[in-house]
């Protein structure tokens, strides 16, 4: 070939050019590359296959006709979700060809859902909005209350994210009382139902601090939080306003606006909720402080008075105080002699209290030890039988669970003859594929010439 004339191979008798299919293919899939850009395409995901290298292999249709796709690992691993059959996306991809079987197919480069994109485009058109115009400020940013009188929580009442934040608000703090104040969090006119419940929290003031959450889900479930009169109601909420909607992987505008971002609804209520446990533990080691210092400065005052009251002793107490001091001393002299003879006695007798206590009893312990040798031997033997027992039970539930066994009551097992599946479900046997059948007695490799798959629930 010459890069002029690409099918300049070589003639046939009559002059014709002679091109390879090969060839052919080859140059049809360079020019379908030069010729069409990098596109958006949408439609419904039907026949997809993740192949075990990780790529992933389906085809993209609507009413008219339909297109195969292939996305590579690489790819692949970064998407944001695993299409199903008879979803609605977009892939952005470059067409091809596949040259081994002439067939033209789209490789794929990313995935979304139909409408993400145009819903994406519009989240970042607000938030850089609002951004602009300082909604999103740190320093607009408010604490939230160490000890809340009471928290606001503002979602649907059918929300499982409600009953996860009132699971964790009772469990770590039973003494807030909680407010629900009931929106919806999905469908038309949603942002302004929220909003008009995060500004009635305001005016009735009856908590301390607004939770605004509710479960997981896509852009579309989720964009009731990314309306314009939710954030600018959060926004100029008086009440601090944790935001919990969705996993930790998902933002919203709401986020953005609220005075403290929550990954989940549970992680929400974790922040308002002081736990109970803490605060008590805490007021303890308070009470054991002050206590502590109050004793401390009794001591201390205790003691100043004592040193004051030795400083105004008279010289009359003085003297009697030391005529006792001397009778005391005194009476030790005189006590002084006896009472290395009577130490003496008293460590004697308990040196022979100690002798007769551990003095050798020959018969006792030959008794002692003629009994433990019996339970020994009694325990042995009660652990031999008892493990012969298990190996017999054993021994018959594998004899009963053997594959050979079940073989030899008349089944077989067929076998994929190219990857060594077992086959299970008669919609995956087709015409002409080879299988390896496990009989009781050997083993037969057959070729399918005709399916026909019934339905039953048994034998």
């Amino acid at each position: 070939m010459t890069p002029d004339n690409p099918f300049a191979t070589s003639a046939g008798a009559g002059g014709d050019v002679v091109v390879p299919v090969s060839a052919l293919n080859r140059a049809i899939g360079s020019m379908l590359e030069r010729s069409f850009p990098l596109v958006w395409v949408s439609g419904e995901v039907s026949n997809f296959t993740r192949a075990a290298s990780g790529h992933w292999y389906f085809s993209i249709k609507d009413a008219q006709a339909q297109m195969r796709c292939v996305m590579f690992r690489g790819r692949a691993q970064y998407a944001e979700f695993q299409p199903r059959e008879g979803d609605r996306i977009e892939v952005r991809a470059t067409v091809t060809m596949y040259e081994p079987r002439g067939e033209l197919q789209l490789n794929v480069e990313a995935v979304r859902r139909t409408g993400q994109g145009r819903l994406y485009e519009a989240f970042l058109k607000l938030k850089a909005q609002l951004e602009a115009e300082g909604l999103f400020d740190a320093e607009r940013k408010r604490p939230l209350p160490a000890h809340p009188r009471g928290i606001g929580i503002v979602t649907s009442l059918q929300a499982a994210a409600l009953r996860d934040v009132l699971t964790t608000v009772s469990r770590r703090a039973p003494h807030i009382p909680v407010v629900i104040y009931p929106a919806p969090v999905q469908g038309a006119g949603v942002s302004a139902k929220l909003a008009a419940m995060v500004e009635a929290a305001n005016a009735r003031r009856e908590v301390d601090v607004l939770i605004v959450c509710r479960g997981g889900g896509s852009i579309e479930d989720l964009w009731a939080f990314n309306e314009e009169v939710l954030a600018r109601a959060i926004a100029a909420s008086e009440l601090p306003v944790v935001s919990g909607v969705g996993h930790e992987t998902d933002f919203t505008i709401a986020d953005f606006a609220a005075d403290v971002r929550a990954p989940t609804p549970t992680g929400a209520a974790e922040l308002v909720s002081p736990q109970r446990v803490l605060l008590l533990r805490d007021l303890d080691h308070r009470h054991a402080t002050l206590a502590r210092g109050f004793g401390r400065m009794m001591e201390r005052r205790a003691q100043q008075l004592d040193w004051l009251a030795r400083r105004l002793v008279s010289p009359a107490e003085r003297l009697a105080r030391q005529r006792v001091h001397l009778q005391q001393l005194s009476v030790r002299l005189s006590s002084a002699g006896a009472r290395p003879v009577r130490d003496a006695r008293a460590r004697f007798s308990l040196i022979q209290m100690r002798w007769q206590r551990w003095r050798p009893d020959p018969a006792r312990h030959r008794n002692e030890l003629d009994g433990l040798a019996k339970r020994l031997a009694g325990a042995w033997q009660r652990q031999h039988e008892r493990h012969a027992t298990r190996i017999d039970a054993l021994a018959a539930r594998l004899e009963v669970l053997s594959p050979q066994r079940t073989l030899e009551r008349g089944y077989a097992a067929l076998l994929d003859a190219q990857h060594g599946h077992a086959v299970r479900s008669p919609a995956t046997l087709k015409p002409g594929r080879k299988l390896t059948v496990h009989l009781a007695e050997g083993s037969a490799d057959i070729a399918l010439s005709d399916v026909q798959p019934r339905l039953t629930d048994g034998f």
